[in-house]
């Protein structure tokens, strides 16, 4: 019997070949820690105090800080439960304890070029949320698991409404599963993990710190540590009036210098937060606090009472959890969950423009970002009227001067305060060189080609300095109505004296 000749193959054949070699490679290749979305990362040296690292976590807006030791090592990291249960619950003085002695010691890191599901995985095994990158032995960037998952879904459900068909992962799902292309997989992964709502997750986080409005911060510190939760909320009847977060405490408190001890809740609290039921899915969730920008979700039960406090963490994870118990996975087996196919799918996507995008410059906290000492900012004056021009970085006289030469018709010589709008949405006044630093180092980490200056004149009658008299202050010089009333008394006495002169002659 003769066997049949094989034909040889034809030019698609050996497309689809080039195809599935490009595909492989760029998977490998390209699926890094770099294509996934950095944070800008601080670094401090470990001595020092904690009151000075919460105002250097402040002023840059981050709610976590890598330490360094002797050598410039990685040692340990901060974040801001620390600072609240570590020193303000156990009644210690953040400008007394070095950051060390609250640090997490030898944190686990990844390299700038370590593969993306490694990473994703280290951070879903360890379940923490922030992992420091390194490159070339110093600290670049963080990784944010919670970040990261909301990029990964928004990337996935923008292919699903434009209707792209998501690269190499539709084919490598299980075909029992019902799943055909990208419509079929984002379906599949709605039911698995985020159809599923946090009913699931109160359970497992009933604990809920309930204080009085009228309790100091300290007293709601030392709920939080005793409680293991990093949030308190304030209740009239059922109604929640407000919550205090660990970062409250940091940002609020102890950056500001104020006393834990005679600070009152109700003056550092966020009033009326945003809260859910228990029916809320894992999905709305996470869209309504990426929206709102807050890590914190009350959730009310069906008698509308506080049946928990989720964080933005808790939530993460227990997606994650749900899609590998789902799968009959374990976290070792994770290489063959649908876990991972949601990643190298959603990696394999573009990026959303309205999201941070990775930069691969240092982050040293002592450099400015990017090329050059000068930026591009942009304002409206009083007629309405946009002005776009470039400026120094770095002195915040030299950009209100340059304010002023632009909008010089408005009100005479007085100058307003500047604000900005940080990556969280919040309005941050400029009120030092150094805020100035941090607003255009936060508008590059976000990709920004300008920043957007608000100009408030309200209750505002300063004069912008100048050289003259800012050398009479510093010498020691008086205003200028007494130097005009000096001078009238000068010139009486003279006067005096000539006529003594005369009347004696």
């Amino acid at each position: 019997m003769s066997s049949q000749p094989v034909p040889p193959p034809t030019r698609r054949d050996s497309q689809k070949r080039r195809q599935s070699a490009a595909t492989k490679n760029s998977i490998s290749v390209e699926r890094t820690v770099k294509k996934l979305r950095l944070s800008k990362a601080l670094t401090i040296p470990e001595e020092t105090t904690v009151s000075e690292a919460c105002r250097r976590m402040a002023a840059r807006r981050v709610n976590a800080v890598l330490l360094t030791d002797s050598n410039a090592l990685l040692s340990g990291i901060v974040t801001d439960k620390d600072v609240a249960v570590r020193v303000i619950g156990e009644g210690l003085k953040p400008e007394e304890i070095a950051v060390s002695k609250i640090m997490t010691p030898s944190p686990i890191f990844v390299s700038s070029d370590s593969l993306a599901i490694e990473a994703l995985q280290k951070m879903v095994q360890g379940k923490f949320r922030h992992l420091p990158v390194v490159e070339n032995g110093e600290v670049i960037a963080m990784l944010d698991i919670t970040r990261c998952l909301y990029d990964a879904i928004s990337r996935m459900e923008k292919a699903v409404e434009q209707g792209n068909a998501i690269a190499t992962s539709a084919e490598g799902i299980d075909r029992n599963s019902g799943s055909k292309g990208s419509q079929g997989f984002m379906e599949t992964l709605r039911e698995r993990m985020f159809k599923p709502s946090l009913s699931n997750l109160v359970a497992e986080n009933s604990n809920v710190a309930i204080v009085s409005s009228s309790d100091t911060v300290s007293v709601a510190a030392k709920m939080m540590r005793d409680l293991q939760v990093d949030s308190v909320v304030t209740v009239t009847g059922n109604k929640i009036l407000g919550i205090l977060t660990s970062k409250d405490v940091l940002l609020r408190v102890v950056a500001q210098n104020l006393s834990p001890e005679l600070t009152l809740v109700e003056k550092v609290m966020s009033p009326n937060p945003e809260c859910v039921t228990v029916e809320t899915t894992i999905l709305d969730a996470l869209h309504l606090m990426h929206d709102g920008k807050f890590l914190h979700l009350p959730v009310l039960g069906k008698d509308g009472t506080v049946a928990a406090c989720l964080d933005v963490l808790q939530i993460t994870h227990a997606a994650i959890a749900m899609v590998e118990s789902s799968s009959g996975a374990g976290l070792n087996g994770m290489s063959n969950t649908m876990m991972q196919k949601f990643w190298d799918s959603a990696l394999a996507l573009e990026s959303p423009r309205d999201y941070d995008t990775q930069s691969e410059k240092s982050f040293s906290p002592h450099h400015s970002l990017g090329p050059g000492n000068s930026f591009s900012f942009k304002f409206e004056d009083h007629k309405g009227f946009l002005h776009r021009f470039s400026c120094g970085t770095e002195n915040l006289n030299e950009l209100l001067s340059a304010v002023m030469q632009r909008n010089a018709s408005y009100s005479d010589h007085r100058h307003p305060q500047l604000l900005y709008k940080d990556d969280e949405g919040d309005n941050v006044l400029l009120a030092a060189d150094g805020d100035l630093i941090a607003a255009v180092n936060s508008a590059r980490l976000q990709g920004k080609k300008v920043l957007r200056l608000h100009l408030d004149f309200s209750g505002c009658d300063q004069e912008l300095p100048s050289e003259t008299s800012v050398s009479a202050k510093r010498s020691g010089g008086v205003p200028l109505h007494f130097g005009l009333l000096a001078g009238a008394v000068v010139l009486t006495s003279i006067g005096v004296l000539v006529y003594l002169k005369r009347s004696q002659l």
